[in-house]
């Protein structure tokens, strides 16, 4: 294991987010004049700190006008950075041009989305698991579709999640009511319950220890620590379910990236139907983070306690709520899963892969324990004994990096940092660069990087 001792930085990036977020509440508090009668709403009062990606990207503006003149590189925020292939582009705008004649004219679709689509995503992705077209809502995203999954399970349900985990689990249920207050000591929401996922139990929660709770969020490939879980393991967690009545919400958006056979999908589990609910998406396995597409699997089987399908409730959530993805990003669905729309998807994943593994030794030579990165884009780093916002703020002063602090995917992800290998090739060579450097020069103070080995 690595320890580092970061020092601090005079800049203001190595404030603590709390300090900030009440600097910047408190200056805009000077500038209000009149108010109206209207009270805020108690859930968002309960909100700790700003969201973790936007906060993220403030830091990043403060410190390019510090630094006008750097490159800066980012290893954060998980936007993909590969042109889209031209098969899948060429497709959604012919549909586009195709908009300015009578005959290729669409106005509003499906909410649900459209039906060619939704069958292509049932048969492309769940073919052999007996998925129906008609459990599939087509959506603009998947961290859409979880706050409308909140919407749809109300404020009085008890959720778990993984820790660490994707904040927009714990943020959504934050915001529809469904946890108490944030205790400052834990680092945690009351009436959560937090499933530590680290190392010391090879990233899956001990469910012997796990309390029931309504619903239970997870994610494989897990965002940020990049482990998948096994069969074995989803076994587990969906008999846990079954015994508990609950409702798992698995959230498979890397599922893409998995290479050593583990499970792309929660279906692949026997009796999964009666109890889980997918959330996919086109974001990272086809560079449509900007293009926003997405979708969702409600299965027949899936009953409230007095017996009523889930799926007509969510059907009713998706008419009212939203109006439908957008036509021309469906189209562009469509065409990522033909076959030359997947064959040439696969070679830009593959570009990522490579980033990774250039990532992965740089940071092993160094000696860092490096967790994650054989089946996700992302790695989890260990700074053992450090603060994550320090170690991110050290990081980017010296070396114009951008990481993400784990500490922001909960009390789990102190002492870690989140690297990702979504980025230009050279990017990559000049981050390895650039983290050689930094590390090499401050071996008097941690000689153990000259010579630690890598366990992942």
């Amino acid at each position: 294991m690595v320890s580092l001792t970061f020092f601090s930085s005079a800049s203001s990036l190595s404030s603590s987010p709390s300090k900030i977020v009440k600097s910047s509440l408190d200056f805009e508090l000077k500038k209000l004049g009149g108010c109206t009668k209207l009270v805020r709403n108690v859930n968002l009062e309960k909100l700790k700190n700003n969201y973790l990606f936007p906060e993220i990207s403030r830091r990043e503006l403060e410190h390019v006008k510090k630094h006008p003149n750097v490159q800066l590189i980012s290893l954060g925020t998980g936007d993909t950075t590969e042109p889209i292939p031209k098969q899948i582009t060429s497709d959604m705008s012919n549909f586009a041009h195709a908009l300015s004649t009578v005959e290729g004219y669409r106005g509003y679709g499906l909410e649900q989305g459209d039906k060619v689509l939704r069958k292509a995503i049932a048969d492309t992705f769940y073919g052999h698991l007996h998925v129906k077209s008609n459990e599939v809502f087509v959506s603009d995203g998947a961290q859409s579709d979880i706050s409308r999954i909140q919407l749809l399970l109300g404020s009085g349900v008890t959720i778990a999640v993984q820790d660490p985990t994707f904040p927009a689990y714990i943020d959504s249920s934050v915001i529809i009511g469904q946890t108490g207050n944030f205790h400052e000591a834990t680092k945690k929401y009351q009436n959560v319950v937090y499933m530590p996922c680290g190392p010391q139990n090879s990233f899956f929660p001990d469910l012997s220890k796990t309390p029931r709770t309504d619903v239970i969020f997870f994610c494989s490939p897990n965002n940020p620590t990049g482990y998948v879980a096994s069969k074995k393991q989803l076994h587990q967690l969906v008999e846990f379910a079954k015994t508990n009545g609950s409702i798992i919400i698995f959230d498979s958006a890397y599922a893409a990236f998995i290479e050593d056979g583990s499970p792309r999908s929660i279906y692949e589990i026997p009796g999964a139907r009666e109890v889980a609910i997918e959330i996919s998406s086109f974001s990272k396995f086809a560079g449509f983070t900007g293009v926003r597409l997405g979708w969702t699997i409600i299965p027949d089987e899936l009953l409230y306690s007095n017996g009523f399908p889930i799926i007509n409730d969510f059907h009713r959530i998706v008419t009212t709520s939203f109006n439908g993805a957008s036509n021309i990003a469906q189209a562009g669905g469509l065409a990522c899963l033909s076959p030359v729309g997947l064959k040439e998807i696969r070679s830009v994943i593959n570009y990522y892969k490579e980033n990774r593994k250039i990532l992965m030794e740089t940071l092993a030579s160094l000696g860092l324990t490096v967790y994650g990165g054989i089946n996700a884009p992302y790695l989890w780093v260990h700074f053992k004994g450090s603060k994550s916002w320090d170690v991110f703020a050290e990081i980017l002063e010296k070396t114009h990096i951008i990481t993400v602090p784990g500490s922001g995917f909960g009390p789990g992800g102190e002492e870690y940092l989140r690297i990702s290998g979504f980025g230009r090739r050279d990017d990559m060579v000049e981050a390895s660069r650039r983290l050689r450097s930094f590390f090499n020069t401050r071996t008097k103070h941690f000689p153990f990087l000259s010579s630690a080995s890598n366990t992942n």
